[in-house]
């Protein structure tokens, strides 16, 4: 006698049963994707706020000279003081090494530049920690008793990797994302410039217009630009603010404006007509971009339509009458 309480079988899986699992996944991502959607944060708040506190700093460092402040503002370098005396004692710590990683830092948007000196003694102790924890788990503690030597070894050398090359991939990924989203809005940016310059604007004034403008569709370039208005405004040197920002920004087409924007100020070059140059140049290498990505897309799909796309198809169509013989069989 057939139990009538199961459901239809496909090489021996309740299909019910998959189907519920299967619902309830997607019952969780749109809870999920809904609660994200809700729950959007202004973007340029946190900027903000750090932007208004570095308005401060070069405040305090040009207007007001006395002791006190001066303390207050390299503050922040004496957490990083310890590490630093204990690298130089250890002779890992060399001065080109940490403007290797400051730059770097500041690519992925952090500008306190003694992180550098934390990031290199992370590369220095995550691999010990990491290795140890490795060797605990794959030898002492036996945790995977089936694996061989072979294996445990590659786990560990894994490991001791992972903890080397850890912080530096990741300074990486996020300098990678910063850096694509000022490419996709410097175009929008130059034109904002280009409007502005034309309207009679300073660079400073036009600067920190344009941050204001783009700041929500692009919170980093928004940032850069607003950075580099308080910069124009308060350093002595203006040119120094436009090198901030070409050492800020790993972008050849940055590289290009901040050379513009020098010529500028040093020649008194009209600076509508470079710009937009620059900006039609610019959106030219946008679109090209573009269609390369869109030229490589029928390659890129083939894959996920084998593994993905094709199987489901497969299920939809076969799997009723798959389920039918099923059931006429198990009579």
């Amino acid at each position: 006698m057939i139990n009538s309480a199961s459901g239809p079988t496909l090489l021996g899986v309740d299909v019910i049963l998959v189907g519920t699992i299967l619902a309830g996944v997607a019952a969780l991502a749109v809870m999920m994707a809904i609660y994200a959607a809700v729950t959007v944060k202004d973007p340029m708040a946190k900027r903000v706020k750090a932007l208004n506190e570095r308005r401060e700093e070069l405040k305090a460092g040009i207007v007001k000279s006395n002791a006190k402040k001066r303390q207050s503002l390299v503050r922040k370098t004496d957490q990083t003081e310890k590490v630093k005396d204990t690298l130089s004692n250890m002779k890992v710590l060399q001065e080109s090494q940490i403007e290797i990683i400051q730059q770097k830092l500041a690519h992925a948007g952090y500008r306190n530049k003694e992180l550098a000196v934390l990031v290199i003694g992370a590369r220095l102790v995550l691999p010990i920690a990491l290795g140890a924890a490795a060797f605990m788990i794959f030898y002492v503690s036996d945790f995977f008793p089936e694996w061989g030597d072979f294996k445990r070894l590659g786990a560990l050398s894994a490991a001791v990797g992972i903890g080397y090359k850890g912080p530096e991939l990741f300074l990486k990924n996020k300098a990678n994302k910063r850096t694509d989203s000022i490419r996709k809005g410097l175009p929008d940016a130059l034109d904002l410039l280009v409007i502005c310059a034309e309207a009679g604007l300073t660079v400073d004034a036009a600067f920190n217009r344009v941050a204001k403008e783009l700041g929500r569709a692009y919170p980093e370039l928004g940032d850069e630009f607003a950075l580099t208005a308080i910069e124009l405004s308060f350093l002595s040197d203006r040119k120094q603010a436009f090198d901030n920002l070409a050492y800020r920004v790993d972008l050849e087409a940055v590289q290009g404006v901040v050379t513009t924007m020098v010529q500028t100020e040093r020649y008194g070059t009209p600076l509508a007509s470079a710009l937009r140059v620059l900006s039609a140049e610019f959106r030219n290498e946008r679109m090209m971009r573009a269609e390369e990505k869109a030229a490589r897309l029928p390659a890129i799909m083939t894959v996920p339509l084998i593994l993905f796309i094709l199987p489901v198809l497969f299920i939809v169509i076969l799997g009723p009458a798959a389920c039918s013989i099923s059931d006429a069989f198990s009579m």
